[in-house]
């Protein structure tokens, strides 16, 4: 089975391939027929390319091990880099997308041949499709049955999360650039070409806000999913030096998991002996989620002062 990351970086190669041709053949159209629904798509394509360069960049620069100045290592720098993502989709893509919808529309051009405009078109819906189709085949691996939108909301995979957005982004702006070249074409009348930029532009400017409120999250500092959470102290309880799990936090540091655990445990017949017993159930932890690269156990009682459990 293919960790994570690799189905990530399958994603982001799949929607690297599909919009660098995409692009390529929106300039081309766009040069060709004057339209200017065309050229925001162009764009669009273009910000989509130079968006998976930088998520790959990050999964790279992820890798880098720990150093003095960064002791956890560089994990959550792909937080950095989709945030670098959602900012270029937002300003690249839609606010240029509307500015120059909004120029043309004080400014209408006829389009010069919009069979050809059309046709690109048609071909970027089926190329995108394929891109979208080939994240949600690396979505579905990792979704534990999840509907889209609920994994969109809980995952702790930014690259992932992005490369989906982008594409989702990038097929309903192929189906409005398509109506929008339609119209005109059928009436003769370029302002509905000036509508499909504006219409675009929007589209991406509104996934791109998405994606940056989930994207700001993570940067914050997220936990684990609720299930994995659930899990993990649910395995943590059913060890039997362990009495019970006062407190448990997880923070999730890019594509790695950071745990602390506050535990009273059962009695040991020395203090070695429980040194030695939370090594040991460390040690189960990791072997059952990999990804925990640090656990941190602190054994401690519920009696008298801590009632309650006290921060960790």
């Amino acid at each position: 089975m293919s960790s994570p990351s690799e189905g990530s970086v399958k994603a982001i190669l799949y929607a690297l391939g599909a919009n660098g041709g995409i692009a390529i053949c929106k300039f081309a159209a766009s040069i060709y027929t004057g339209s200017n629904t065309m050229l925001a798509e162009a764009i669009h394509s273009l910000a989509d390319c130079t968006n998976q360069v930088f998520l790959l960049f990050g999964l790279r620069e992820a890798k880098r091990p720990p150093d003095a100045s960064h002791p956890m290592g560089y994990a959550r720098v792909v937080y950095f880099w989709a945030m670098m993502v959602a900012l270029l989709l937002f300003f690249m893509g839609g606010a240029f997308s509307v500015y120059e919808g909004v120029t043309h529309l004080n400014h209408p051009e006829p389009l010069k041949n919009a069979t050809v405009a059309l046709l690109v078109l048609g071909v970027s819906v089926v190329l995108e499709a394929l891109s979208l189709a080939g994240a949600m085949r690396e979505i579905r691996k990792i979704a534990n049955g999840k509907s889209f939108y609920r994994w969109f909301r809980e995952t702790r995979q930014s690259e992932l999360m992005v490369v989906a957005g982008e594409d989702i982004a990038a097929l309903m702006g192929l189906v409005i650039a398509f109506v929008a070249v339609l119209l005109s074409a059928v009436t003769g009348n370029p302002v509905w070409d000036a509508i499909g930029s504006i219409s675009v532009g929007a589209l991406l400017m509104v996934i791109a806000v998405f994606i940056t409120r989930e994207v700001k999250a993570m940067i914050t500092g997220e936990s684990a999913s609720p299930e994995k959470q659930a899990a993990i102290r649910a395995f943590i309880d059913s060890q039997e030096e362990v009495e019970c799990v006062i407190n448990l936090i997880t923070l999730q540091w890019g594509g790695e998991l950071m745990l602390a655990v506050q535990a009273k445990m059962r009695p040991q017949p020395s203090d070695r002996a429980l040194i030695d017993a939370i090594n040991v159930i460390e040690d189960r932890i990791q072997e059952q989620w990999p990804q925990i690269k640090w656990c941190f156990f602190e054994p401690d009682i519920i009696e008298g002062k801590y009632d309650t459990p006290k921060p960790l």
